[in-house]
């Protein structure tokens, strides 16, 4: 039976109950890890004390030893536990070695180790038991000198052999697709993150055989991001590297992790690596202070020398900033959320459409017979009506897209689509104002309107490029290459009717001949330009 003291200490006249645990039953500390020996201050200085270990990885049912040794004149009496590094969780069993020793029940059974005296103690040996779906662990202890003075020690941070995704969410952040899947699934692109003392500890798996590499960004682009690499070389070595990506090229490497601080392995066409950083995620030059960052996580091939390649697949991007201090999983973006997809697929109709065929009947429909609509030109009234639609469906998409993001995101895609806002709003408010046919100053409302559509025009497209190439799934990317055919047609277009106009205003032919050229052209023009329309759309909504 152990024994627990009762002590009265009085001051001023005030006396307060205060434990004491010469024989080390001391499972009322479990939490804490603190004696419960009055109002004792926890130790600051160096501890005089330290915890070491076998081995410094495991694996489910591995045996560790782990011993705390003394520097100086010895210790009384200890508390050890093995925690989890997110979460803080006890883990695992102890198996006592000695006499000096106990296994104590901290919420399970053996899951703590104490004093059984209070006999000077230089050392005390035991050997812990590893549990399945445990990741990252430090053995932390409490170790007393005397009654009254007592400091924290912890280990070196241990790595699991085996990556799991048991603890996602409750211990570590994850980031895997498709969701929710086990790391040693040949199919599974899979990273976590747990936070530490000094920095990191970061796992990534994925089936490759050349390389894999998580990054952190401020935004869904590449450039300015941190990025960790698990390379194989033409050796068959497994290299983590810590690098900085500045753009497209490939990044430039700044550390390359010692085996002390990385585990790895590649199996069935699954590579794996683990590693404990020291340092602080950086999108800059510097460390930033801040911990929520955009992640991607991708694999592709690498060369001999193992120098990585582009990523053969679009990577897998967190739908919004993740915060690294917390362990709250992420959705994520290989494509892109249902809001995101209807904001590009109303400016695709927008800008590769309805205003595209507007500007047309402005510029080349002008000649067209037809009765008079509504007292105006029929080209001008289509004209009308389709800019307007344009504006409606360009102010839709812009405030969907603000509203789901609740802010700002980096990056040139916005920067481009609050511009094209910006002037697509101008542009029928101009209209509005505009100077009478005949005024001496109508030339500049014409010139100033057709350059303001131009500059739309040409920033549209290159936003919608922009915006394709983050929800493009395909392994071909091929959304960009049938948005190049659209703008191609468009552009062909254009040349022709261009053309079709200068002729015949050179050369004197009858209406009928000038009409039916151009109404034809313009035909086949809509009709190409609805199938690639449609053709993206199908593409969008498979993102």
């Amino acid at each position: 039976m152990y024994t627990q003291l009762l002590f009265l200490v009085c001051i001023a006249g005030y006396c307060v109950p205060v434990f004491g645990y010469p024989n080390g039953a001391i499972s009322d500390s479990c939490d804490t890890m603190l004696p419960r020996h009055g109002n004792n201050i926890l130790q600051t200085s160096t501890p005089p004390y330290n915890i070491s270990v076998s081995r410094t990885t495991f694996s489910p049912g591995d045996v560790i030893t782990v011993t705390i040794q003394s520097s100086s004149s010895g210790f009384k009496g200890f508390l050890l536990q093995a925690r989890s590094v997110g979460g803080n969780r006890i883990v695992g069993s102890f198996t006592s070695t000695n006499g000096n020793s106990q296994q104590l029940n901290c919420g399970q059974p053996n899951t703590a180790l104490s004093h059984t005296n209070n006999n000077i103690k230089t050392s005390i040996t035991a050997n812990w038991t590893a549990p399945t779906g445990v990741g990252p662990l430090r053995f932390r202890a409490t170790v007393l000198s005397s009654y009254s003075t007592f400091w924290q020690v912890e280990s070196d941070i241990l790595i699991a052999l085996q990556i799991s995704n048991d603890a996602c969410g409750s211990e570590k952040f994850c980031l895997s697709s498709p969701a929710n899947c086990s790391p040693n699934n040949t199919n599974c692109m899979f990273m976590s993150s747990v936070p530490s003392a000094d920095g990191y500890v970061f796992e990534m798996s994925g089936p490759t055989s050349g390389y894999l590499a998580i990054g952190f960004s401020d935004d869904q682009l590449m450039g300015n991001d941190d990025v960790y690499l698990c390379t194989v070389n033409s050796s068959g070595n497994i290299l983590v590297q810590r690098a900085f990506n500045t753009g497209r090229s490939s990044p430039t490497i700044l550390t390359t992790y010692t085996s002390a601080s990385v585990v790895t392995r590649s199996v069935n066409g699954i590579l794996q690596c683990s590693l404990i950083t020291q340092t602080s995620i950086s999108t800059q030059t510097r460390a930033t202070a801040g911990s929520s960052y955009y992640v991607f996580l991708a694999n592709g091939d690498s060369q001999e020398n193992g120098q990585i390649l582009k990523h053969a697949t679009r990577p897998i991007i967190s739908n919004t900033r993740v915060d690294l201090s917390s362990f709250l999983s992420s959705g994520i973006q290989i494509g892109g959320n249902r809001v995101i997809l209807a904001h590009g697929a109303l400016m695709l109709v927008a800008w590769m459409t309805t205003g595209t065929i507007g500007m047309i009947m402005a510029r080349y429909m002008k000649s067209a017979a037809g009765k008079p609509f509504l007292g105006k030109a029929l080209w001008f009234q289509v004209h009308l009506f389709l800019m307007i639609l344009t504006v409606i469906l360009t102010i839709i998409a812009f405030i969907m897209v603000f509203v789901e993001v609740s802010g700002w995101v980096n990056g040139a895609h916005p920067v481009l689509g609050c511009i094209v806002m910006i002037l697509s709003f101008i542009q029928p408010i101009a209209a509005f104002f505009r100077p009478d046919p005949k005024s001496e100053r109508r030339f500049i409302f014409n010139w100033g309107h057709s350059i303001n559509a131009l500059v739309i025009k040409v920033l549209s497209v290159a936003t919608i490029f922009l915006g394709l190439q983050l929800i493009d799934t395909s392994p071909t990317l091929w959304l960009s290459k049938v948005m190049g055919g659209f703008f191609a047609w468009e552009v062909l277009f254009y040349i022709i009717l261009e053309t079709n106009m200068r002729i015949k205003t050179k050369v004197k032919e009858n209406s009928e001949n000038k009409i039916a050229s151009e109404t034809i052209a313009v035909v086949v023009f809509i009709c190409g330009n609805l199938a690639f329309l449609i053709s993206l759309l199908v593409g969008i909504g498979s993102s």
